[in-house]
């Protein structure tokens, strides 16, 4: 008989019993704190650093100067560009941290460093690049398994029970967007 710590049935006599650490219960709660956890981590550093392209705290450019640096990796409405990336950024990462539509949230953050990729490749991987992949890949990961039940997604119906599709589609509509800004900057 095989076991899964998610079977807990009756008629599954090898399960660990309901006060077992391995119970379903208990796994389900380690799974979502740590949802939670790489939610808060990575969901604040994209935000702050969000805020720090569009308004110039802790340090940043402020959209101004960030402009200036996108017109050097060679965007089009550079301005314009920068003040999208820092949108999704800021509000992508805080409602990642908050676990609130995880599935568009993550997307629109793993698209934004799909961008800072691409950006960074001529520093190489452990020059600057190492750091936006390392964001993209928490947030597909986050909205591929969704934001779990200590989140703001436990509360919409839509969203209670996390559909991998809907994290496959936002994904999808993400890397189509990532692409295309990429070509665009190519140009």
């Amino acid at each position: 008989m095989s076991y899964s710590p998610y079977d807990n049935g009756p008629e599954n006599s090898s399960a660990p019993a309901p006060h077992s650490p391995r119970s379903a219960a208990h796994v389900l709660r380690a799974h979502d704190v740590g949802l939670l956890v790489i939610r808060l981590g990575v969901g604040l550093v994209v935000a702050g650093r969000g805020a720090q392209h569009l308004f110039g705290w802790w340090g940043g450019l402020g959209i101004d100067k960030t402009a200036v640096a996108f017109a050097q990796f060679g965007y089009p409405a550079p301005k314009a560009m920068a003040v999208i990336a820092g949108i999704a950024e800021t509000f992508g990462g805080l409602a990642l941290a908050v676990g609130l539509l995880t599935p568009l949230a993550g997307a629109a953050v793993a698209g934004t460093m799909a961008n800072a990729v691409a950006a960074s490749t001529p520093l190489g991987y452990f020059g600057g690049m190492e750091f936006p992949v390392l964001l993209g890949v928490g947030a597909v990961g986050l909205a591929l398994s969704g934001a779990g039940r200590i989140s703001l997604d436990a509360f919409l119906p839509l969203l209670r029970s996390q559909r991998l599709i809907y994290g496959i589609a936002m994904l999808v509509l993400a890397a189509i967007l990532a692409t295309v800004t990429i070509l665009l900057s190519k140009t």
